[in-house]
């Protein structure tokens, strides 16, 4: 397996008039009482080590006594629009802990702990610079995959809740000694993953930017992969990069897979996932064709990024499909009707 990184840093887009207009009938925009910007007015910060004495990338940062108590109530807020819909009145229990910054990565994005004074138990939730192409990642995400997202929008921000689970490079550290038979789930959630991200076009998906949730079962565990990270929605140029099995640092489930599963099995998880991604978006039908709309319209990466992706898949697939595809948009419909197209039989998209 070979690594492979953005050919440069991001560029953000802007959310247009269509994608907002969008992002409103579904209730994702919504007033909010502080901006990101605003959290950048810090005096100092800190850096968090992690139980193993590693550098996270992430800096606890300090304000001035009016910036605190002005911050804290504004995010208390937005805690309580994110998880109860806005009843304010659960605001008496809660207080920030601490806020992140993290220094690593094209999002440079805020955490922020919550604590609910009752029982002690916290939740986080991240805010970030609202981008177009990770604003289609995080509903692309919510329509076609197993995962609910959510998330709000206001202005130049995005406020993301926290998506439970360990994070895929700690996994590959330290849980992956485990029983044949988990090891064969591991591998298994791991091809419908890499067809999940492929199917739509979610690149940069190496192990940090994924976490492992674990649910015991009857019988050992059952093993989900979540993405966290929507920043590179169909933005780069290399068909590679939309596909996991070709980050060098996911290499240990690679290898676990290559090692514990025929390709026969390999096709056929595959093959159930397409069927699944069919299922979820036939019953989204609608929002999905709004939102892929919308998608097609927009400016979410570069004329030579596109052109290089449109070429790459139709060598990939064997097919004409892309060469008439102008857009980003454009290419993510014409790979789900390609890779759907047996699901797809008499459905209209």
């Amino acid at each position: 397996m070979i690594g492979d990184i953005p050919s440069k840093k991001k560029i953000p887009f802007e959310i247009s008039k269509g994608f907002l207009s969008y992002l409103k009938k579904f209730n994702r925009q919504h007033p909010l009482p502080i901006q990101y910007e605003e959290l950048h007015r810090f005096i100092s910060a800190i850096p968090l080590i992690d139980r193993h004495e590693r550098d996270t990338y992430w800096e606890t940062v300090f304000f001035t006594e009016s910036d605190t108590e002005y911050l804290h109530t504004a995010l208390t807020k937005i805690y309580a629009i994110l998880k109860t819909d806005g009843d304010f009145s659960v605001m008496e229990h809660l207080s920030v802990a601490r806020i992140d910054f993290c220094t690593f990565g094209n999002t440079k994005p805020f955490r922020v702990r919550i604590i609910n004074k009752l029982n002690d138990n916290y939740d986080h939730f991240y805010i970030k610079k609202a981008d177009a192409s990770r604003l289609y990642g995080l509903e692309l995400e919510h329509i076609l995959s197993p995962n609910r997202i959510t998330y709000l929008f206001d202005d130049n921000t995005l406020i993301e809740e926290h998506i439970a689970g360990i994070p895929g490079d700690d996994f590959i550290k330290y849980h992956m000694e485990v029983s044949l038979f988990d090891k064969t789930r591991i591998a298994k959630e791991f091809v419908k993953f890499n067809e999940r991200c492929f199917i739509r076009l979610l690149g940069d998906m190496r192990s940090y930017n994924f976490v492992v949730d674990i649910t015991p079962d009857i019988e050992g565990n059952q093993y989900r992969i979540r993405a966290i990270d929507f920043d590179q929605q169909s933005y780069e140029g290399r068909k590679s990069f939309y596909l996991p099995q070709y980050f060098k640092e996911n290499n240990p489930i690679i290898f676990m897979g290559i090692e514990n599963m025929a390709p026969e099995a390999v096709h056929q998880y595959q093959i159930e996932e397409r069927s699944l991604i069919a299922v979820r978006a036939k019953s989204s039908a609608h929002q999905l064709n709004l939102l892929l709309k919308t998608m097609i319209r927009d400016q979410i990466s570069f004329p030579d990024k596109v052109n290089q992706l449109k070429e790459e898949l139709a060598y990939h697939h064997k097919s004409k499909i892309f060469d008439q595809c102008e857009t980003m948009g454009e290419i993510v419909l014409a790979n789900i009707k390609l890779l759907l197209a047996k699901e797809f039989q008499g459905f209209q998209l």
